[in-house]
């Protein structure tokens, strides 16, 4: 789930420097309704300087509509730099796995079987068969949520904010929780009878990086389209100019006897295949695509479920499983 971009508000940034660089040990003093006094030493003052000595400033937080030339070091706009490194030095490390247990109905039962088969058929149409073996009892679904910042380095730069749900262990996207996790509430007497699954850092990794790629597929496929026509068309420039210049020396040398003046055009020559080459690799180079993410918060969460053993034939195949069903998103997981 790709979040909204919050508008450039300059009254709301000049409270997150100020907590923020409070948070840090800087002394802050709001001298004007847009304007911070900071004293920094150490943490937060290399922030300016990789030295962390001593550092006074007085920070301006300008208007959105402003167009002035602007100080990356004494001002803060949209896109400041500055926004950025400070965003950096509050994130926690390491990365803190925080747990959270959800509320689930006040009077939960347990679904209708006949509803929980409809439910199965909508999911797995392939299913021919299907029954369960045991009566439904009381379980908890576990699921890990992200929060990513991701960085796309082009010919333009682009920053997006996205909340990645992933239900465990498998991984499967969990789109309605990422967009009601921010709705939920927490339930604590369910939480103390909750027995937490163990860390998979390698794992959940690649989870992640997964629900990264598919959720920025839209934007990357824009980005790569614009990249490819730009390169096109500085590729063709250098190959346009060298096969000219190309050209040139070989009439040059068809026009001469002199076998010295005709080896010195050779040479010219493959220097111009050499440098017609690097020439290119250089702009492919330039065009290339990076992309930067960085993981802003990791939450395990777990709810209440109903878990049941299932039969079903698939692809003629008689198979038994455990399932879970998950009253929240009205959906099994295998």
């Amino acid at each position: 789930m790709k979040l909204s971009r919050l508008s450039y508000d300059p009254s709301a940034l000049v409270d997150f420097y100020q907590e923020g660089f409070g948070s840090l040990g800087a002394i802050c003093e709001r001298t004007w309704h847009d304007r911070l006094q900071i004293l920094a030493e150490g943490e937060p003052a290399k922030l300016w300087n990789a030295d962390g000595l001593l550092h006074e400033t007085e920070l301006a937080f300008v208007a959105a509509e402003a167009t002035a030339a602007r100080d990356a070091s004494r001002e803060v706009f949209p896109g400041c730099p500055l926004t950025f490194r400070l965003a950096e030095a509050l994130r926690p490390r390491p990365l803190p796995l925080e747990r959270v247990a959800l509320a689930g109905e006040s009077q939960a039962r347990p679904p209708d079987a006949a509803v929980a088969e409809k439910r199965w058929r909508a999911q797995f149409p392939h299913t021919q068969r299907w029954r369960l073996l045991t009566a439904f009892k009381a379980a908890a679904h576990f699921s890990l949520v992200g929060l990513s910042r991701c960085e796309i380095q082009a010919i333009d730069q682009h920053w997006s904010l996205h909340r990645l749900a992933l239900a465990l262990p498998s991984g499967e996207p969990d789109d309605a929780l990422a967009q009601e996790i921010s709705f939920a509430q927490a339930d604590p007497e369910f939480a103390a009878g909750v027995h937490w699954p163990p860390p998979e850092p390698a794992r959940w990794e690649a989870f992640l990086r997964a629900a990264l790629e598919s959720g920025l597929a839209s934007d990357l496929a824009a980005i790569r389209a614009r990249q490819e026509l730009y390169l096109r068309r500085e590729l063709d420039r250098v190959d346009e100019y060298f096969e000219h210049y190309e050209q040139e020396l070989a009439g040059r040398a068809a026009r001469t006897a002199s076998e010295s003046a005709k080896l010195k055009t050779a040479d010219r020559l493959a220097a111009a295949k050499a440098e017609h080459a690097r020439r290119r690799a250089d702009q492919v180079a330039r065009h290339e695509i990076r992309i930067q993410a960085h993981l802003e918060a990791l939450l395990l969460v777990a709810e209440p479920a109903w878990t049941a053993s299932v039969q079903l034939e698939s692809a003629h195949q008689l198979q038994t499983m455990e399932a879970r069903f998950v009253p929240r998103a009205r959906m099994w997981f295998v």
